[in-house]
């Protein structure tokens, strides 16, 4: 059976890979400029190439979401809190969105974002290290 930590990282993922589509979809002339680096001697159809691919991206986009809500809610299911769930979502989105930032838009980070990132990633070790506790029941108690 999958744990909810598993639907969670996929949950974070899938919410970058969607902020990755919207980024391609309505951002700057990216498409375009990696249409016309993987085409050099063909750049003329990256004039109108770049139009369906933004429309992919923006389908994508949808999907993505959509997919990430499945998986978050299914997190929410089968972890033992919503913290648990949320603090892991929003970790695993925090270093897909780096890595795929790095990786695509060659993009670097300061320092304060690696402070932040290394406090959330704390906060989520305390979580998942930490028991769940339950209450006592009551004994003797009555109904009314």
């Amino acid at each position: 059976m999958i744990s909810g930590s598993f639907y969670a990282l996929l949950a974070g993922c899938l919410g970058a890979a969607a902020s990755l589509c919207a980024k391609l979809s309505v951002g700057a002339d990216y498409l375009k400029e990696m249409c016309e680096a993987a085409l050099t001697e063909a750049a003329t159809c990256c004039t109108w190439l770049h139009i369906p691919l933004r429309l992919v991206c923006g389908g994508l986009l949808f999907t993505c979401n959509a997919v990430m809500w499945t998986f978050f809610s299914k997190a929410l299911r089968h972890c033992s809190s919503s913290a648990r769930a949320t603090v892991t979502t929003t970790a695993s989105n925090f270093i897909s969105s780096a890595v795929l930032g790095r990786l695509i838009f060659g993009e670097t980070h300061a320092v304060l974002w690696w402070v932040g990132i290394s406090l959330t990633l704390c906060g989520l070790l305390v979580l998942h290290g930490s028991t769940p506790q339950t209450l006592p029941q009551e004994e003797g108690r009555k109904d009314k």
